[in-house]
């Protein structure tokens, strides 16, 4: 390994593994710049970092650099409406028209919350051309996805809702909450919690994220082969091109589906919390009987956008392969494009979350954050 690679942070004693895990991602030049972060409950059992936050390997990254997490961002949005549950903003089992009247008809007007949150509204993407642009300000682009009839039958199957989660959640938080998810998510949980993650980036805190670093092209005269239009279509409209996440227009937005900031020491806060029952270290997020009715499995079966059998809770991916998340079934959070994820496991009280900025090209199951689990599991006896 580099000089420039030594590995920062601390481990507890008898983790030491991780650290060599997280060690071995950077010998094996996987990562250009990368974070991972796991705590029981109060206690910080790994918090590490290491590499470049830049493209030129110039700036070093630090415990609090942030980076786009892409659809990891979904898991934090999860949370802003289990919190509104848990104080009666919210209702998982009401239809989303009762917040929302605009959102009813063309079959939708008996789509819960639950349902929306879960992937099953038939919203997965427009079926006009859309730009990542759109969901900047995303009124207008949500008046145009309102008017088309669903991509699949309401209830019947989930359909991942890649990007078009973000604005959908966002405008029923506006409705119940009266202001915007992110400061929401800011002023109720991050702040009080001392968590670093944030869906739309203030200015002041530019100066320390990370460059993102896409995977290399595939070879000229290759091309993917989607299996259904609305793979096709879920997948790719928009496609966020690769310069886009390293814009001040994107880190600016509040897309609640692929464009949260955050470290890992901030992923795996929050989801410590969850992992302990809603609460850390004094702070209340929410009740346990909220937390284990949204955590709940409400679909289970082979996603129509993403191809794979999928059991979708309430915004949030559940474990039950026991694997990308650890050994227990119970646990549950979100993974992001590019091998980033936050995770919280209330059987171990994990809650743990890695950030790298050297993108590969998947969406979950990343190696090197399997390893990075695999390992902190090992240390767990798990």
């Amino acid at each position: 390994m580099s000089e420039s690679h030594q590995i920062q942070g601390r481990v507890a004693p008898g983790f030491e593994p991780v650290r060599e895990a997280f060690a071995n991602n950077f010998r094996a030049g996987e990562e250009l710049g990368a974070s991972f972060s796991a705590q029981r409950e109060g206690e910080l059992l790994v918090d590490l970092w290491a590499g470049h936050r830049d493209a030129a390997a110039e700036l070093d990254w630090q415990r609090d650099t942030l980076a786009t997490v892409y659809s990891t961002t979904k898991g934090i949005g999860a949370l802003v409406c289990a919190v509104l549950v848990d104080r009666g903003a919210l209702d998982y089992e009401a239809p989303v028209a009762r917040y929302w009247p605009e959102f009813g008809g063309r079959g939708r007007d008996q789509v819960t919350v639950a349902m929306l949150l879960s992937h099953q509204a038939g919203l997965s993407a427009l079926r006009e051309p859309v730009t990542e642009a759109d969901f900047y300000e995303p009124g207008p682009l949500l008046a145009r996805l309102l008017e088309q009839e669903p991509l699949f039958e309401p209830g019947s199957a989930s359909g991942y809702h890649a990007v078009t989660y973000g604005p959908l959640v966002g405008e029923l938080v506006q409705r119940v909450s009266g202001e915007s998810l992110g400061s929401f998510l800011r002023k109720e949980i991050c702040e009080p919690l001392g968590a670093d993650f944030f869906i739309g980036l203030p200015e002041e805190e530019e100066p320390r994220v990370a460059e993102m670093v896409t995977p290399p092209a595939k070879p000229k005269g290759v091309r993917f082969k989607f299996p259904t239009p609305l793979v096709k279509l879920g997948l790719t409209n928009p496609g966020v091109q690769p310069e886009t996440p390293n814009t001040r227009a994107w880190r600016a937005a509040e897309i609640a589906s692929v464009n949260g900031q955050g470290c890992a020491a901030g992923l795996a806060r929050i989801y410590a919390a969850l992992a302990a029952g809603g609460s850390l270290e004094g702070t209340k997020l929410l009740s346990s009987a909220t937390l284990e009715r949204g955590s709940a499995s409400q679909i289970t079966g082979k996603d129509l956008v993403i191809s794979f059998k999928m059991d979708w809770a309430c915004g949030w991916l559940r474990n039950y392969h026991g694997v990308i998340y650890g050994p227990n079934k119970d646990a549950y959070g979100h993974s992001g494009y590019g091998g980033s994820f936050g995770f919280a496991d209330p059987v171990a009280r994990i809650g743990a979350g890695y950030v790298p900025n050297r993108l590969a090209a998947n969406m979950i199951g990343d190696a090197r954050g399997l390893r990075l689990v695999r390992a902190l599991y090992g240390c767990l006896g798990g």
